[in-house]
């Protein structure tokens, strides 16, 4: 099968190609060639005004709730609405049911990831069914394919313990990924601790929860020598211990939300339920600091947060309904739209390059011979965030009728091709 992809701007610094605007052949799943113009006969030509290409987008926190929680999200629907945002690999968290703490678990998503638009790779718990006693069977799922370690939505709290696993995942270089969260601080707040929280009278959950726990696990990594990488920063304050723990050669790394860079505290005046997210969102001020932080280099990537739910965990009181909201769809679009000056290059790292290297993934190389792995995606055209567009199960998106600029156009994995409609 012949692919042409016609007339792209490739938005990868490592290509030779980066910034110029060429013809991309794929012959039986492998790029054949890359040039000013290549006048074949293809079995698909895709092309498109304002059309970028880059390697294909990796997420590196996103929930599919699948095995035990179809009724959220499966496998098949998550893995659509990765498509539909433009990933091409989607790294999954272990709050399942049963949880993916042991190697058969590991296979089973492995197994049953074959053949779906984006695949999917398994974080292993920490701790046995996360609930942070005792330590999961980490070499075994490494051996069964599982990338990275967490607890995902319940952060290991025990210093003890996390101090354990740092120093086990040594052994084959892996990594551990925390939410920064002392679950014993502002352990019943529904929201960013401040003046909104004060005025809505509802319980806050003060930033301290996660400065704690980033101040203690730095020195845990200090003390191990090993890897840990956050998700879900949302504090200045943590960035600042990032920042330095990085400049003194320290395995530490980090990612942030799309949530986090575009919206604050105030959108929970309107008790939208979508807005109830983990971490809460922070003030105006925390997302003028993300932003510089990523636009620095101090924050490595972007992780969507994808956290589906059902109609009857969300459409209740604020103070009863569940944290979360899908993001695979819209992780492009958000960040574009929230931080404009935003480069080609930057997306590639951000999306892309960053991530795999972090998690010890082959890089995609857009070159002759090599594999198809390619996002393509058109960071000028402004659209509404319609439901049409949702390619999840669930439908808990808080941008939902939000206008938004640029969007994911598609992928190509090999010879398998997915294009959204508009």
């Amino acid at each position: 099968m012949k692919i042409l992809i016609q007339q792209a701007q490739i938005a990868d610094p490592i290509s030779i190609y980066a910034g110029k605007i060429q013809d991309i052949l794929i012959e039986n799943g492998r790029i054949s060639g890359i040039g000013d113009k290549i006048d074949i006969q293809a079995d698909q030509v895709i092309s498109a005004p304002f059309l970028h290409v880059s390697g294909g987008w990796l997420d590196v926190f996103s929930n599919f709730c699948d095995p035990g929680y179809e009724f959220k999200e499966t496998l098949e629907s998550g893995a659509r609405a990765a498509a539909r945002g433009g990933f091409t690999d989607v790294m999954v968290i272990p709050n399942t049911k049963p949880v993916v703490d042991n190697k058969s678990q590991v296979e089973y998503i492995r197994r049953k990831s074959g053949f779906l638009p984006a695949r999917i790779f398994p974080i292993g718990a920490v701790t046995r069914n996360t609930e942070g006693k005792e330590l999961a069977e980490m070499y075994d799922m490494r051996n069964s394919g599982a990338v990275a370690f967490s607890d995902g939505l319940l952060p290991v709290q025990s210093a003890g313990l996390l101090l354990k696993a740092l120093q086990y995942v040594k052994a084959f270089d892996g990594t551990i990924i925390q939410i920064p969260d002392d679950k014993s601080i502002g352990a019943n707040g529904l929201m960013n601790e401040g003046i909104i929280s004060t005025q809505l009278g509802l319980p806050g959950k003060p930033m301290m929860a996660e400065e704690l726990i980033v101040a203690r696990d730095i020195k845990l990594v200090r003390y191990t020598d090993s890897k840990l990488h956050f998700t879900g920063i949302s504090s200045a304050k943590s960035i600042e211990y990032i920042r330095r723990a990085k400049a003194s050669g320290l395995g530490i790394t980090c990612s942030v939300s799309p949530n986090h860079l575009f919206f604050t505290d105030g959108e929970i005046t309107s008790y939208d339920t979508n807005f109830k997210v983990y971490p809460p969102l922070r003030t105006k001020k925390e997302v003028m600091a993300l932003r510089e932080a990523l636009l620095d280099g101090t924050i490595d990537c972007i992780a969507s947060h994808h956290l589906p739910h059902e109609f009857d965990s969300k459409q209740l009181e604020f103070e009863y309904a569940k944290f979360g909201a899908i993001g695979l769809e819209t992780a492009f679009s958000v960040i574009n739209t929230a931080i404009p000056e935003a480069k080609p290059e930057n997306w590639a790292a951000w999306f892309c390059n960053n991530p795999r290297k972090l998690f010890n993934l082959a890089p995609v190389l857009l070159k002759k011979g090599e594999e198809a792995c390619l996002t393509l995606f058109d960071p000028v055209t402004e659209y509404v965030f319609e439901e049409r567009l949702v390619g999840s199960k669930s439908r808990n998106s808080p941008f939902l009728g939000k206008k938004l600029k640029g969007r994911a156009l598609g992928t190509v994995i090999g010879e398998s091709v997915f294009l959204n409609s508009f």
